[in-house]
């Protein structure tokens, strides 16, 4: 194949976990050149960049010593070969057959973004755990809109318009808002495998993170106003559906205790320190 169809780019911070996860599914029944992938290994102190190296030669490899999403995101867009171009956490499961599938869509949709449908690995977490994202999965921005999917493919049009974004801290919800509802598709066939944490203390870790990263997006005065979870959507999918009141009431909890325990980094202006998860690595 003289040319690949798309490039992936995989920005990666100590990943050597799960990277050889997302690149051997993703090139798993792929065709030699068919994909073109872009590993950013970002202030990696593990063996994220070997692993990567180790699938081939349609994967590439920068390393930066500065542990950012943001600059990897821009240096492995600078890097890319070939449209659609597609934005790809480290820690998603990814087939090759969910790759084309968002590809087709592209082609067919005219659409300029597209996101994988959304499968969540819920492990052996808690009943707080699954509760919480019994919920979560049910709101209404979380069913429509692009972002929390672990990908992202964009045609060229919409690789510029997300290369003409602020770097902030929420880049998923971001590039999901640079689209009106026409121009975006959320692809049935195409799955994206999401592990949640397995603890309660990594939930609320990454609930923080999105709390701050939020904060920043509505304070940012060259962003519009994302969409965001009021009560009444809570009252209303409880009303909806009666046998998730319960959880309702623990999504709450945590929403509320998340917001708490932000307020410090959002004080500070803090928009850089990534809490993660690693429950969900192991």
């Amino acid at each position: 194949m003289p040319n690949p169809r798309a490039c992936l780019v995989v920005p990666a911070h100590n990943e050597a976990a799960v990277i050889g996860r997302l690149l051997g599914g993703v090139l798993a029944d792929a065709e030699p050149g068919e994909l073109s992938i872009v590993v950013v290994a970002n202030g990696c102190t593990d063996r994220t960049a070997e692993i990567a190296r180790g699938h081939g030669p349609d994967v590439t490899v920068i390393e930066s010593p500065v542990p950012s999403k943001a600059a990897a995101l821009r240096a492995g867009q600078d890097a890319a070969t070939a449209y659609p171009l597609m934005y790809v956490d480290a820690d998603i499961e990814l087939k090759t057959g969910d790759v084309r599938a968002l590809i087709r869509a592209l082609e067919r949709s005219g659409a300029h973004a597209a996101a994988p449908s959304r499968v969540l690995d819920l492990g052996d977490g808690g009943f707080l755990i699954r509760w919480y994202y019994d919920v979560w999965r049910e709101l209404p921005s979380v069913r429509e809109e692009l972002y929390n999917r672990g990908a992202i493919a964009v045609s060229e049009e919409g690789a510029r318009r997300v290369a003409a974004l602020p770097q902030v801290m929420a880049d998923d919800l971001v590039a999901s808002m640079a689209f009106a509802p026409h121009e975006r598709v959320i692809v049935a066939d195409a799955r994206a495998v999401i592990r949640v944490p397995r603890r309660f203390a990594d939930l609320m870790r990454r609930r923080i993170r999105a709390v701050t990263s939020v904060t920043q997006v509505v304070d940012h005065p060259d962003l519009p106003q994302p969409p965001r979870t009021g009560v009444s959507d809570l009252l209303r999918l409880a009303r909806s559906r009666p046998a998730l009141a319960h959880k309702v009431v623990v999504f709450a909890g945590v929403a509320v205790l998340a917001k708490i325990l932000a307020r410090r980094a959002v004080r500070r202006g803090d928009f850089t320190t990534w809490l993660r998860d690693e429950s969900s690595r192991a």
